[in-house]
């Protein structure tokens, strides 16, 4: 073993960068709040559509994505999702599919991530936690797709905020059981130890029904928010070099 005083241990752990570092990349967040602010700000109440990226157009969960984010969109609400392929893309393309807006906030990536085909609008960001409150700041609901690490971060991510009470009680939907059923059984099985109350399960509507997930966005989120079709049309500020 390495004696305590080895020079690259103590390089390792020493401590705070310079304030200059700290002072660019606190540029660098607001600066790309602000780009994501601008993009977003009248896209209308939004649904964030979350899943994994790999599967292509044929696959079975690329099909009842694009189906359901159409249904969804027909309720009125944006389609949002992360911006790139597989389910993003496919719940962007549902949206376009039956008229509806579909925005993205797409992830810089050495791969797997580009913007897909299908969005009104979009805005590219370089920090993941950056981009996760653009999904959040702007959605009435979230609906959880099959996917990986990045879906279930995002999935636990507006769990815990809602459970938590940093934001408003959205729904939040697990949709394809078959996919999803070893997650639940490990959600049981936290309520069992109770590490999490048994109340927190009725935060999730765990699916594999279209119509009942519309239906719990509009009992969960149309009806409790008193969202309503827009009647007057908001401008954008060109003082502001909005579009």
């Amino acid at each position: 073993m390495s004696p305590i005083n080895n020079k690259d241990e103590i390089v390792f752990l020493k401590g705070p960068q310079s304030r200059w570092k700290d002072f660019k990349f606190t540029l660098k967040v607001v600066r790309e709040f602000i780009r994501g602010f601008r993009t977003f700000h009248f896209v209308g109440p939004c649904v964030s559509i979350f899943g994994s990226a790999r599967f292509k157009e044929d696959h079975p969960y690329y099909k009842i994505t694009e189906e359901l984010a159409g249904a969804i969109a027909r309720t009125g609400f944006t389609i949002l999702t992360g911006g790139g392929p597989g389910i993003m893309e496919a719940a962007n393309k549902g949206a376009k599919a039956v008229g509806g807006k579909s925005v993205g906030c797409n992830i810089i990536l050495p791969f797997e991530q580009h913007p897909n085909p299908y969005l009104d609008r979009w805005v590219d960001m370089d920090l993941f936690f950056v981009r996760k409150t653009m999904l959040v700041k702007y959605s009435y609901a979230f609906v959880i797709m099959p996917g990986g690490f990045g879906t279930l971060d995002e999935f636990f991510e507006a769990l815990t905020l809602v459970q938590t009470d940093k934001i408003k009680r959205f729904p939040i939907i697990l949709f394809c059981k078959d996919f999803h059923n070893k997650l639940m059984e490990y959600i049981m099985h936290m309520r069992d130890e109770k590490t999490v109350s048994a109340d927190d399960l009725d935060l999730i509507l765990y699916t594999d029904s279209i119509e009942e997930a519309v239906q719990f966005i509009r009992d969960k989120a149309i009806e409790p928010f008193g969202l309503e079709y827009q009647k007057a049309k908001i401008n954008p500020s060109k003082l502001l070099l909005e579009k």
